[in-house]
């Protein structure tokens, strides 16, 4: 497998575990709201607030992501850059991923912001 595979791999594990973190306090906190319809939004901490962000930005990523690495993988176009790519985004993500949670936003973004760069790098590969 290669490396694109294999951070591509690495993204969908990141994925689901930022979505068990972020369901994991609500459940915890308020059992009947977490067992029930969730009609009304939980109301918890900011951190677990900011864990579910930081899923739900994931989300959003991992498509894109994705899309690109199947597209270097079909197009047999992968090489030296796609690979460093696909390793800067998932650096960028877990980093991104602990300063979200943790609530440093200048980081937050600078960290997302290096995570568009490898996925750049990736897509340049078959450009």
């Amino acid at each position: 497998m290669t490396v694109e595979l294999w951070m591509l791999a690495a993204a969908v594990g990141l994925t689901w575990a930022l979505i068990m973190l972020a369901a994991t306090p609500p459940l915890l906190a308020d059992m009947k709201w977490g067992l029930g319809n969730r009609d009304t939004e939980f109301k918890g901490s900011p951190w677990a607030a900011r864990a579910d962000r930081t899923a739900q930005n994931m989300k959003e990523n991992l498509p894109l992501f994705a899309a690109l690495v199947l597209i270097v993988q079909v197009s047999g176009s992968n090489n030296e850059m796609s690979a460093m790519g696909a390793e800067l985004f998932i650096a960028a993500r877990l980093a991104h991923a602990g300063a979200y949670i943790a609530g440093v936003p200048g980081l937050r973004t600078l960290l997302w912001a290096t995570s568009i760069v490898g996925m750049f790098m990736v897509a340049s590969s078959f450009f």
